[in-house]
């Protein structure tokens, strides 16, 4: 049977704390990132909403306002 020492057995403890603090960190950023990705995905659905109810807005306005007339003259080419 292999005997493991004391300073083997604390290397190994603080080795393997080490190791669970990284992957806590790598967790932990990775919700971060999700977080980050749902916030834009929902700001950018929110941003596509209200430009196209002011496109259809411009354009229902659009339509209801008849063409404007130049109030200037007309040059003719000579």
């Amino acid at each position: 049977m292999s005997k493991i020492s004391p300073s083997m057995s604390s290397a190994r403890r603080n080795a393997e704390a080490l190791l669970s603090q990284s992957q806590r960190r790598e967790e932990n950023f990775k919700l971060e990132q999700e977080r980050e990705y749902q916030a834009m995905v929902s700001k950018t659905a929110r941003l596509r909403e209200l430009r196209l109810a002011k496109e259809a807005a411009d354009q229902e306005a659009a339509a209801l306002t008849p063409p404007s007339r130049s109030k200037g003259r007309h040059r003719s080419k000579t």
